[in-house]
């Protein structure tokens, strides 16, 4: 391996700047309490209520049939599920409560049970969200709307730099709505929302929170604090958190370098008044941490050592006139680094550096209602403007990185609109095409490694995208869902231009200069019931790739330069190579929760999941990672203080398996959780202190876990059995 001596590791400043909305909709803005996502564009019109205004009564909402209220908690208990009756694709929500007791640092340790939704697991620190099989490139993870421009798309041990304490609710969102945010969101959004960017004046003037936790699998601890404030019409916000885990057990010991240490903050603030706000945000966050598997694991100890820093813009302005009813807009600039390093003798060395700085604007114009022939009609249209320059370079021999400077320039616009047919009966499209240019210096031929073919230049695509769908009520308040849409995706330029070492991954990757324009055609029906004793959400996906982009392991061992590759003797590094096939993807999830009796003070239920996914080649080869189907249920209990729940899931083992991969055996996991919350006296200024305190623990059959998906499995396992101690006070 190659690295640089360095006295002291010197981080870069950080990431993103994707601006978009978290809401898959055209969502109202309320100000006096926050507003939650949906996945469905059923704007309402309210006006902003400043805290002068907060008493004053909102505009009247159109009629709906009135909900069956819920004779319990309005929360459903910790690890089930909330059903959106009013989206037209199958939406995964996760609330504060379920990211508080989370035992893991990555935001997919609060999503990978959940029906459809897998993670890398290629460290405690690095674990990306894989939706219906579909990584990287294909699933955008984003803040308020914003995307995170970090490196982790470039590869599995690239953390997301977005910290669970940063999340208030995070929402997986698939189908057309996907398109608002680009064509990079085949697979699904993955939307995390949290009030650093002030969208309302609190009703009291203040509200805030302090949590934290104590996790046994890794001797963990973690808090965090975050604050809002507002007079008149002005509000602030500021957060911060830090979290420190050492090496986690298994059932065969301690994973060696398998540590994480995290820290960030943010300060935001908010101009509101009563048709609108606007706001800025400065967020930090920095991580650092370890690599696991190998025997380098304990004797080099490599780790990626990152930080971020972004500033971030929003807004919206209710117009209500000149056919417009809200104009937002999102914007972001950003600067991230993060170094591979090792330690040896003593010593820091740092192998490759990877830096993404990055802009990004939209803005979106929402039309008045109109009323047509067939119903009425709302949606909007949009802008999106981005670009990147994104480089990973080997510090000693810079010309080798795995990646020489890359730039990345897109515009995009987009077309949304909504029809009510009937009562029972809404249709959505959405369309969106872009212009996407990319530039950089990569490898057109590697069939005589001693003379490679290189490619220095500029990559031009057009794609172009469209979805429609519909939803109907049917009897028994179930609502039916068909969706279909076809998006282009123009390849990234670790795709196109990649040509080194990747020193964490222990991969030589090729990029290929030449690769097209991916497509997918998908269609998807559902089912799904929001109200009552029973509640599910069902659906049935069939995905078609033309020219589906992965990564191949082709066999070959290399050293540090091209020239060695298939030389004899080699044997550090495998080959990689970035390809197109053709593929088919399909599959199913269900998830469902039935409320049995009334016991105690509440209510006690079951409740239920199951996920597949098929993937193959064109001829028939299996599509190498493909996460295994999996079944699960429970028990829980809840009313207005308990909560709890025993669950168990069992992943089967994976045997459909691509070329150059290996089986998996399957695993259970038996899973607990019981908390209790408590509402106190009311403090100064009216604000009521709420306290909640609980237990969790995960795997507690302490069993061999490995991730098929990862590229890590064969040698590093899962976390063991763990339990976890966690709180929060919050005032209001």
């Amino acid at each position: 391996m190659r690295y640089v001596r360095t006295g002291t590791i010197v981080l870069a400043l950080a990431s993103a700047a994707h601006p978009a909305d978290a809401q898959t909709t055209l969502p109202e803005v309320v100000v006096t309490a926050p507003s939650p996502v949906a996945a469905s564009p059923k704007p309402r019109p309210a006006p902003v209520a400043t805290k002068r205004q907060a008493a004053a009564p909102a505009a009247t909402p159109t009629p709906q049939p009135p909900a069956e209220p819920l004779p319990v908690a309005p929360l459903p208990p910790p690890g089930t599920m909330i059903v959106d009756a009013d989206t037209f694709a199958a939406v995964t929500v996760v609330t504060a409560r379920d990211i508080e007791a989370n035992t893991g640092a990555t935001l997919t340790d609060t999503l990978a049970m959940r029906p459809g939704i897998t993670g890398s697991s290629f460290a405690a620190g690095a674990s990306r969200p894989i939706i219906r099989g579909l990584d990287n490139a294909r699933v955008r993870v984003q803040e308020n709307g914003i995307g995170t421009a970090d490196a982790s798309t470039l590869s599995e041990d690239h953390a997301v730099p977005i910290d669970p304490f940063a999340a208030d609710r995070i929402e997986v969102v698939r189908g057309p709505a996907t398109l608002r945010y680009g064509s990079q969101a085949i697979g699904g959004v993955v939307a995390v929302e949290n009030n650093r960017i002030p969208s309302f004046v609190p009703p009291k003037g203040m509200m805030a929170e302090i949590k934290g936790g104590l996790t046994s699998v890794d001797d963990g601890r973690d808090g965090g604090f975050s604050v809002t404030a507002g007079a008149g019409n002005i509000v602030l916000h500021a957060d911060a958190y830090r979290r420190n885990a050492g090496d986690y057990a298994t059932p065969r010991g301690r994973q060696a370098n398998s540590f994480v240490e995290s820290e960030g903050h943010s300060l935001g603030g908010s101009f509101v008044w009563s048709s609108g706000f606007a706001g800025l945000a400065y967020v930090r966050s920095a991580s650092l941490y370890g690599i696991p598997g190998g025997d380098e694991a304990e004797t080099l100890r490599p780790r990626i050592d990152m930080e971020q820093e972004k500033l971030l813009a929003k807004g919206e302005w209710r117009v209500g006139a000149l056919g417009i009813e809200a104009i937002r807009w999102w914007g972001g600039l950003s600067d991230y680094a993060h170094n591979e390093v090792i330690t040896e003798d003593g010593t820091t060395l740092i192998g490759t550096r990877f830096t993404n700085k990055e802009s990004e604007g939209r803005l979106e114009v929402q039309h008045l209602p109109i009323m047509t022939g067939l119903g009425e009609l709302r949606g909007a249209a949009g802008i999106q403007i981005g670009r990147k320059k994104i480089a990973g370079l080997a510090q000693d021999e810079p010309v080798d990185g795995l990646l020489d400077p890359a730039r990345a320039n897109t515009i995009a616009g987009f077309l949304f609109e909504e029809l009510q047919l009937t009562r029972a009966l809404r249709l959505q499209a959405a369309a969106r095409i872009e212009e996407t240019k990319v530039s950089g210096r990569g490898l057109a031929d590697v069939t005589v490694p001693a003379t490679p073919v290189f490619f220095e230049g500029e990559r031009a695509f057009k794609p172009v995208s469209f979805g429609g769908g519909l939803l109907y009520q049917l009897p028994m308040g179930v609502v039916a869902r068909l969706n279909g849409q076809m998006v282009e995706r123009a390849p990234e330029a670790q795709e196109l231009f990649s040509k080194g070492v990747h020193e964490a991954t222990g991969t030589f990757e090729i990029g290929n200069p030449n690769l097209g324009k991916e497509k997918a055609r998908t269609i998807e029906l559902g089912f799904k019931r929001a109200q009552g004793d029973f509640r599910f959400d069902a659906s049935a996906f069939h995905t078609k790739f033309d020219g589906f982009i992965f990564k191949r392991l082709t066999g070959v061992k290399c050293e540090d330069k091209l020239d060695t590759c298939d030389a004899p003797g080699v044997e550090e590094l495998d080959q990689v190579l970035f390809t197109q096939r053709d593929a088919t993807f399909r599959g199913l999830e269900l998830a469902a929760a039935y409320d049995v009796a009334r016991v105690w003070r509440g209510v006690w239920g079951i409740d239920g999941q199951y996920d597949l996914v098929r993937a193959t080649f064109a001829g028939g080869e299996n599509v190498p990672r493909i996460p295994p189907h999996r079944l699960g249920g429970g028990i829980f209990y809840r009313d207005a203080q308990w909560s709890a729940r025993v669950g168990l899931l069992h992943a089967f083992a994976q045997k459909d398996i691509g070329p150059e991969e290996t089986a998996t055996e399957g695993y259970t996991l038996l899973n607990a959780e019981i908390s209790t919350t408590v509402k106190l006296d009311s403090a100064a200024g009216g604000l009521v202190p709420e306290m909640r305190i609980g237990l969790r623990g995960d795997n507690l059959l302490n069993e061999d876990v490995r991730n098929h998906v990862s590229f890590k499995k064969d040698e590093v396992l899962q976390p063991g059995a763990s339990v976890r101690l966690f709180g929060s006070i919050k005032l209001n």
